[in-house]
């Protein structure tokens, strides 16, 4: 496992999904983590889960597009355990979802809002700090849907493009201070926000068993693993990087049609897509 012993993180989405795996996980691997969430049940569940590890796991309320609310979750960090080290940079949403005409200017720039906004003041707020011990780790969420076109997801799509090309510039600007800025981008994953927007887990979980060439289900744990990968000293040589976790959606065309049937099953739903707790 990669040691992250003496280390202090903070995960945004952390309530459920990849960011729920990725707080045990880091908690496992030796962190003191901030679970960060809107979801204050089960972020708070998160994070009492966490601390099972005998590593010491905080909940913080947090809306990651409220520069408010970014700035005291940073703040919580470095009261309750005096540095931060590692900042993933993991909530979003589905935003507005379905034909590009029919998109609500409300629904676009909250889309924005929480899936790159966000990203922008996690960044923002976290370099100070990690500055002042030498340096850090920021890893950020974004996915395939930023690197590929979805039929039905042009605000997600639009939004996680713009997490990928952040990641490359912000990385430029903070390798002097010996902070690393990289992100994932996920293929399909069998998370709360994908079968909470769609009709049950099992039903959804099929569908994803047939979107890539490697015939199984992505899980959050798989990305979480990428996560603590990139934040890692395993990854010190590592930056602006997008590691691609899909199971091989993105290499070549045998996957496409399968991928534009997800898009169109799940831009079907509703006109916008929220945090994954609201579904249902």
């Amino acid at each position: 496992m990669y040691d992250l012993k003496g280390k202090v993180a903070i995960i945004t989405g952390g309530a459920s999904g990849m960011g729920k795996a990725a707080s045990v996980l880091f908690a496992k691997a030796g962190a003191n983590v901030v679970v960060a969430d809107l979801n204050v049940k089960g972020g708070k569940d998160v994070a009492e889960l966490a601390s099972e590890s005998g590593n010491k796991c905080i909940f913080q309320r947090t809306d990651v597009s409220d520069e408010g609310d970014v700035k005291a979750m940073v703040a919580a960090a470095l009261e309750n355990f005096g540095r931060l080290d590692i900042t993933f940079n993991n909530a979003g949403i589905g935003g507005a979802v379905g034909p590009l005409e029919d998109i609500k200017v409300e629904d676009w720039d909250r889309t924005q809002h929480v899936c790159l906004r966000g990203v922008f003041l996690g960044i923002k707020h976290s370099v100070g700090p990690m500055r002042a011990v030498g340096g850090g780790a920021i890893v950020s969420t974004a996915s395939i849907a930023g690197i590929d076109g979805y039929n039905g997801l042009h605000a997600y799509c639009a939004a996680k493009a713009g997490v990928v090309n952040l990641t490359r510039s912000a990385s430029l600007e903070f390798a002097a201070d010996k902070i690393r800025i990289n992100c994932i981008a996920p293929g399909g994953v069998s998370t709360p926000i994908v079968y909470g927007g769609l009709a049950n887990k099992d039903s959804v979980e099929t569908m994803l068993l047939n979107a890539q060439p490697l015939h199984q289900v992505g899980q959050p744990e798989d990305i979480a693993e990428a996560a603590l990968f990139l934040a890692s000293d395993a990854a010190k040589f590592i930056t602006g990087h997008t590691l691609v976790v899909d199971g091989g959606a993105t290499a070549g065309a045998i996957s496409t049609a399968r991928r534009a049937d997800q898009a169109r099953a799940f831009s079907g739903q509703r006109a916008f897509a929220g945090p994954s707790f609201e579904l249902g």
